[in-house]
């Protein structure tokens, strides 16, 4: 082996039988996971878990890292005010560095918290990767489409080269293993017939798609007042939903939609923060899990959520489930497989990472349970959904290398980007 993680008071697998293993080694090799079993075979380094609880990373299945910089900006307003507020300040100072630097910031925050995976839709693509993949983070990222040139400037014709390019783009940024996107914004901000014409490269290069559905229910009246048509249909009817698409939000998908998108193996991500921060409403995690749709969580931009912490996703999702059905109806399991497993399924990486089994990439995280607010242990899931927190995360591998080392990145200098980050957000000062 590698390393051999030895002693694990847990380990949470999201396998198969979610499985609760305790007093667990688990071996590494090349960055995949070799070993799972009590014996202690022999390992170039070993990592002593005693008193930890080892877990798949998460994987946050919609965000937008890059807008980390805009922390606190848009308060006490709806989607429509959030919007106009934070496109005023990505004009002003979101050019490629400053998205290449807010994605390094936010690619940190996600890892230092147990993140291990990203969906991330941001301006200037091909920057917010390299800022990602040089903090270690697995960033799957992909071209932004609009009507309109957008803060990124760009016409319809160089998102569409862009598009056929994008596939060399990541070969050439290299990092770890992600699935390729292309990722039109939503419904209203792309037309039909720009919609169908993504779709048809989609098809053409074999990736996937990921675009914002039914975030808001305003969403829904104008897209329906423009194509008498819900942001589903459109999906379906533009040839969208015929490759492997994954819809941000889904807030207000109706029983009609859930069946569509079910049938063309669609699948969510889920923000609860986000949604009930904005007021934009609370999904129906079970009825979409129901219908066969893999429901993934997310936590969307640290300007709409403000922070990019799995764990309060998780409290968040057994929340909403509670105050729309029941306390009986939250389901703890389906929790952690929503941001672990069916995350992986939804973004399209389950063959790779979202569980601990052999042969799956290494994507691990640490948890210390040495803490008063984590004793006793009676529920090991309760513990991660409703007492754990990313304070708690003291080590994090991704593809077997330690990208944090007790609470501290191993790939950059903390004090350095808060520095970067702190001088770049002066120009937003006039706006204030």
């Amino acid at each position: 082996m590698d390393l051999l993680i030895t002693n694990a008071r847990y380990a949470v697998t999201s396998n198969g039988s979610d499985e609760i293993l305790e007093n667990i080694s688990i071996g590494i090799k090349d960055g995949k996971i070799a070993y799972m079993g009590t014996d202690k075979p022999a390992a170039a380094k070993t990592y002593d878990a005693s008193g930890k609880l080892i877990a798949p990373g998460f994987i946050n299945s919609h965000t937008h890292l890059g807008m980390s910089l805009l922390r606190g900006w848009a308060e006490g307003v709806n989607l429509q005010g959030f919007l106009e507020r934070v496109w005023a300040a990505e004009g002003a100072i979101m050019d490629e560095a400053t998205c290449e630097l807010g994605t390094e910031l936010g690619a940190l925050e996600a890892l230092l918290s147990g993140t291990t995976t990203t969906m991330d839709m941001y301006l200037n693509p091909a920057a917010t990767h390299r800022g990602a993949v040089r903090v270690g983070l697995r960033h799957i990222a992909g071209p932004i489409f609009f009507d309109f040139p957008g803060l990124d400037g760009l016409q319809w014709e160089q998102r569409i080269e862009r598009a056929h390019q994008w596939k060399a783009v990541l070969a050439e940024i290299g990092g770890p293993y992600i699935p390729t996107y292309l990722m039109p914004h939503s419904t209203y901000t792309d037309s039909p017939e720009n919609l169908t014409q993504v779709a048809a490269i989609a098809k053409e290069l074999g990736v996937r798609i990921h675009l914002h559905v039914s975030e808001t229910q305003a969403e829904n009246d104008d897209v329906a007042t423009r194509y008498g048509k819900t942001p589903t249909e459109v999906c379906r009817d533009t040839g969208i939903l015929d490759v492997p698409t994954i819809f941000g939000h889904g807030v207000h998908l109706s029983d009609s939609d859930m069946a569509i998108a079910a049938s063309k193996g669609a699948s969510v991500g889920h923000c609860p923060g986000s949604n009930l921060k904005l007021g934009s409403g609370l999904a129906r995690f079970n009825d979409l899990r129901k219908s066969g749709i893999k429901v993934g969580l997310g936590t969307d931009s640290c300007s709409s959520s403000n922070d990019l912490d799995m764990f309060s996703v998780m409290r968040m999702a057994a929340h909403v489930v509670a105050l729309r059905q029941s306390p009986a109806d939250v389901d703890l399991t389906s929790i952690v497989r929503a941001a672990t497993i069916e995350a992986a399924h939804a973004v399209g990486l389950a063959d790779r990472v979202g569980s601990i089994e052999i042969g799956k990439e290494a994507d691990l995280i640490a948890i210390d349970l040495h803490a008063a607010h984590l004793t006793p242990v009676h529920d090991v899931n309760a513990l991660l959904v409703f007492a754990a927190g990313r304070g708690d995360v003291t080590d994090v591998w991704v593809a077997g290398d330690q990208v944090v080392a007790n609470r501290t990145s191993t790939k950059i200098d903390l004090t350095d980007l808060i520095k970067r980050v702190n001088h770049r957000v002066k120009a937003l000062d006039p706006l204030r």
